[in-house]
């Protein structure tokens, strides 16, 4: 197959972008400003790499209009550097086209409808009253339980498991090892022992989400989990039963989301953070990296928690004296009374 090419010029059309110097610069992938060679395209996001736009040998540049004044390179002209460079970066990524049909080894319930349009991979199971639909592309390995529906264009890339009740949108995509509609964690407490609360509910996947490898959503209680349309969750992401999240959320990787909290739209969670059972988060909330969120979020913002890391010295000294705060404060309120 061969690569990719195109114009800076045809780059500026095709994406509606202003152009600065040379429009028959040719393009055939993607780089960085630090490495970036002379047919290919990198950008300038954030302004602590401005100073090395000098120096780089990149072909193109996507930039802001203020970084492209009196550049001597090419350069693309967006609002947002960064998204545009995503779309262009799309052209060079390179997608094998998986055949419509059914692999020899694959195992199709009787009662599981598949669409003649879609892809079912090696060694893949569809169980019993499972659809999937026109385009959709299910992948080596993967595993769709009973009353699962994979909707139109979506993508199971290998190993994915569909344990039972998942309902994914259209051009869903879900990454290898994957788990949805596995049983939530609902235990009830009877004289000393531990008693299952039956998980009955689903899992409810909104078009054009994304699920990271080795994320988990475990299936409702009673009514189902649900991902709105746009979320987007990176690797190994824990959701607890019930929880429900806005469109257009992100959470980075190894964040945890207990049982039936919900997060509202467009927000963004950090790596490793954790979300309380139970608790809201409002719509268009940051929660940084490490982060604990034991209370409902009522305002949009952002918002921290943990220790800052510093040097094991300081933050044994730090610790021993945050034992101290309680008899500490207690003895600053008996002062301001007297």
């Amino acid at each position: 197959m061969q690569p990719a090419t195109y114009t800076a010029a045809a780059l500026a059309e095709h994406f509606g972008l202003g152009l600065h110097g040379d429009g028959g610069c040719v393009v055939r992938g993607v780089g960085t400003l630090a490495s970036g060679a002379g047919d290919q395209v990198a950008f300038l996001a954030n302004p602590r790499y401005r100073a090395q736009l000098p120096g780089s040998r990149a072909g193109v540049v996507v930039m802001r209009q203020d970084d492209a004044e009196g550049y001597a390179g090419t350069a693309l002209i967006a609002r947002d550097p960064y998204v545009a460079f995503a779309r262009i970066a799309a052209l060079f990524e390179p997608r094998g086209e998986a055949p419509a049909g059914i692999h020899p080894s694959a195992v199709i319930d009787d009662d599981a409808q598949v669409d003649p349009d879609a892809s079912i991979g090696p060694f893949t199971t569809v169980g019993a009253r499972s659809r999937v639909a026109a385009g959709a592309v299910v992948g080596p390995g993967c595993v769709i339980g009973e009353d699962c529906i994979v909707g139109a264009g979506s993508h199971l890339v290998a190993r994915v498991t569909l344990v039972g009740r998942v309902r994914l949108g259209e051009r869903v995509r879900i990454h290898p090892g994957a788990v949805l509609g596995a049983d939530g964690f609902g235990l009830a407490m009877d004289g000393g022992h531990w008693v299952k609360v039956p998980q009955l509910g689903g899992v409810v996947v909104g078009d054009d989400c994304e699920i990271g490898a080795n994320t988990t959503i475990d299936r409702g209680a009673i009514e189902d989990t649900v991902l709105e349309e746009d979320v987007r969750l990176d690797n190994q992401i824990q959701i607890g039963h019930n929880v429900r999240i806005g469109a257009h959320t992100a959470m980075a990787g190894c964040a945890a989301v207990a049982g039936s909290a919900r997060i509202g739209r467009h927000c963004l969670i950090g790596g490793a953070a954790g979300v309380l059972g139970h608790l809201e988060i409002c719509d268009r909330v940051v929660v940084t990296a490490m982060s604990l969120v034991t209370r409902s979020i009522r305002e949009p913002g952002e918002y921290s928690s943990g220790t800052p890391l510093m040097d094991n010295r300081s933050w044994r000294k730090n610790a021993a004296r945050f034992r101290q705060l309680d008899a500490l404060a207690r003895r600053v309120n008996a002062a301001d009374k007297e």
